[in-house]
């Protein structure tokens, strides 16, 4: 379950990082740059956070998989597209990816036995890590501090998983159901713009 929730969480930032990219006219490079920060970023950093000699430096596929992403929007001429931050594509895209890597960081952290604690901040760290680094580098308000249901959308699966795991119920089936609640959680909240408020 966690490698697949790692693939599509691969797939599904590679794409949004491209579009972040695109959207602030960076280069080839800066947008390569982008693409893999967005992508990887936050499960090395999870990874380091565990001491751990990061995924994406023991196996090849996830590189692979953020060039093949890549290449396949350079071929279809995404990057010649306008706006792409506010379209569709963008949303779902991100949103399949928060969701995602929120699920493999909680589920590394219950398989190293770690408490509620350490299994929001895994989760946290794997779906906004590499997202907070790409936006610090472009020079911008990191995406997570600036959308109100982000965030805590990855907290909330991280706390789920926890009281799964303590119930033992912990299927592939539930952990599927906690997938799809919770993309359509992130993108209600987003389309109905929900924020959490200050006071």
């Amino acid at each position: 379950m966690f490698e697949i929730a790692e693939y599509i969480g691969i797939i599904a930032f590679s794409m949004s990082g491209f579009f972040v990219g695109v959207k602030n006219k960076l280069d080839l490079l800066g947008i390569l740059i982008a693409t893999f920060l967005t992508a990887l970023g936050g499960g090395i950093m999870r990874d380091v956070t565990l001491n751990k000699i990061p995924f994406t430096f023991s196996h090849n596929y996830p590189a692979l998989i953020v060039i093949s992403v890549l290449l396949l929007l350079i071929l279809f001429k995404f990057h010649q597209r306008n706006s792409l931050e506010n379209k569709a594509l963008f949303i779902l895209s991100d949103s399949i990816g928060l969701v995602s890597f929120s699920i493999s960081g909680a589920l590394i952290a219950i398989e190293n036995n770690f408490n509620i604690t350490g299994i929001i901040a895994m989760a946290f760290l794997t779906a906004v890590g590499g997202g907070i680094v790409r936006d610090v580098i472009i020079n911008e308000v990191p995406f997570v501090l600036k959308t109100g249901f982000y965030g805590t959308i990855s907290i909330l699966i991280a706390i789920i998983l926890y009281a799964l795991n303590t119930l033992h119920v912990s299927s592939y089936t539930n952990i599927s159901i906690l997938f799809f609640a919770a993309l359509a959680l992130r993108l209600i909240a987003y389309y109905a713009k929900w924020s959490i408020p200050l006071k």
